[in-house]
């Protein structure tokens, strides 16, 4: 099933997406389930909107794709490398990636993201991927300039808008399976890579994070980004495009 968060008539709505239609959702989803209103609007009409807003973070993983840490010159790391990204560097698909001020050097890193459904503490990788309420595309957007002369990546990887995530949520994902990431840079592939290259899986990432702490329902985790990252700059578009996902379609502006 797939779950699009939607602004229709300037209010903002849960669907199910149905060919070229949303059936309109009573309420949230992940909260209220999915009974339906009797509505049925079509996609042409509707603008989507990030497909959730984490209520408290967006957490990340860095090196989890071997080539991707081959190409900046990092080892590959022994458990997952972890970080967060704020909830205000959540924006939605076609929504405008602002470049921040004082920054030369800002990045794309297309990745898959999982929404986590329930209060999750502790819990073991073969329960894991039970607490997960869906998945979506994420961009990693990270000012390269910043990472370097920071020493820790919270203003590099948490800026606003820093944190593109869509098209909607598929809650029948095979995160297992050999779905393909590819980005491109208007129009020209820069990343390609399976999922299953990543060097930890994402049970195995749930189970590392909830031993430190909570994750909340609509908290999201960003599981990694295969090589070929690169710039953007203003007025470069950026598509990100799982198998089974869809695309997630950002362009850049100047702040």
């Amino acid at each position: 099933m797939r779950i699009a968060r939607f602004s229709h008539n300037d209010v903002i709505r849960f669907g199910i997406v149905d060919e070229g239609e949303l059936v309109v959702l009573a309420g949230d989803p992940m909260f209220a389930g999915y009974d339906t209103t009797g509505e049925r609007v079509p996609l042409a009409d509707v603008a989507l909107l990030a497909p959730v807003i984490p209520r408290s973070k967006v957490v990340c993983v860095g090196r989890n794709y071997r080539d991707h840490a081959a190409e900046l010159g990092n080892d590959v790391p022994t458990a997952p490398m972890l970080f967060f990204k704020p909830n205000t560097s959540v924006v939605g698909p076609g929504d405008a990636v602002v470049l921040p001020r004082h920054s030369d050097f800002v990045s794309y890193e297309g990745e898959l993201a999982a929404v986590i459904g329930r209060i999750t503490k502790n819990v073991s990788a073969a329960d894991a991927l039970g607490h997960v309420f869906g998945y979506t595309i994420a961009n990693d957007l990270t000012a390269r300039d910043w990472q370097k002369s920071d020493g820790q990546w919270a203003r590099a990887k948490g800026f606003d808008t820093s944190c593109p995530l869509g098209p909607a949520i598929e809650t029948e994902f095979d995160v297992d399976g050999e779905a393909v990431i590819t980005t491109r840079l208007n129009g020209e592939v820069r990343q390609q890579g399976p999922i299953s290259d990543m060097i930890f899986s994402l049970a195995e990432i749930i189970e590392y994070a909830s031993a430190a702490f909570t994750l909340l329902p609509g908290d999201v985790i960003l599981t990694g980004t295969p090589a070929g990252v690169g710039q953007l700059v203003a007025g470069d578009t950026v598509e990100v495009e799982i198998t089974g996902l869809g695309t997630l379609r950002n362009t850049a502006r100047a702040a």
